[in-house]
């Protein structure tokens, strides 16, 4: 087992909402990686000299084209990927515009209230998360 790494993948992310079109409510931006075949909120993998809230700002542009503006802090996820620790920061994130194009990482983004959001997200984890947002936002 030498020279396996253990040290955790960190990554960083954000649950990404704007005002409902409506006018009631918010909703939010989830994206597709076809890759899993998943639906989940923008996230990544911390470049060597990127801060957390660097990499999510950079990640929510990279995977949805959406320049947005970093909120309260959401709970930290940990989990395995391949048997290695996975650390992902978040934060609520406001979307201030831009265009979504579709890539070979994210092949779709749609926008959803959060009750239809909730059943689409894949992982349970991902779930929480929105839930720890509605909860705190309102």
């Amino acid at each position: 087992m030498s020279g396996e790494r253990r040290d955790p993948v960190r990554a960083a992310g954000c649950i990404l909402w704007r005002p409902a079109l409506s006018g009631h409510g918010v909703e939010i931006a989830l994206v597709h990686r076809p890759k899993y075949d998943d639906w989940s909120h923008p996230k990544g993998k911390r470049k060597r000299t990127e801060s957390a809230e660097a990499c999510a700002l950079r990640e929510v542009l990279e995977e949805t084209g959406q320049r947005c503006a970093l909120g309260p802090r959401l709970p930290t996820v940990r989990y395995l990927v391949e048997g290695r620790p996975k650390v992902v920061e978040y934060w609520a994130a406001r979307a201030l515009g831009g265009t979504f194009t579709p890539s070979r990482e994210v092949d779709r983004l749609v926008w959803l209230p959060p009750s239809a959001a909730r059943l689409r997200l894949t992982q349970p984890r991902d779930r929480d998360l929105l839930d720890e947002l509605v909860t705190t936002a309102g």
